[in-house]
């Protein structure tokens, strides 16, 4: 299984608001939204930032999308 944060980029573009100021509202590190960038895992604690600076749920910024079986 994979994470994919694309349902926050679209959330982000919807409410014009960039990755700096959801960054620096949220009060995560520049390494954690790199890590988002490239589509991956971040703690529930980072998650949790970005879900109240937002209002909204942990579905509403992220999904798991299955890779399918090697």
């Amino acid at each position: 299984m994979a994470v994919s944060y694309n349902r926050l980029w679209k959330l982000l573009v919807d409410k014009k608001m960039s990755k700096a100021d959801l960054r620096k509202a949220s009060g995560i590190a520049p390494n954690t939204m790199t890590k988002m960038r490239r589509d991956e895992e971040v703690t529930l604690s980072v998650l949790g930032k970005i879900c109240k600076t937002l209002d909204v749920d942990y579905g509403d910024i992220m999904e798991f999308v299955d890779e399918g079986e090697d």
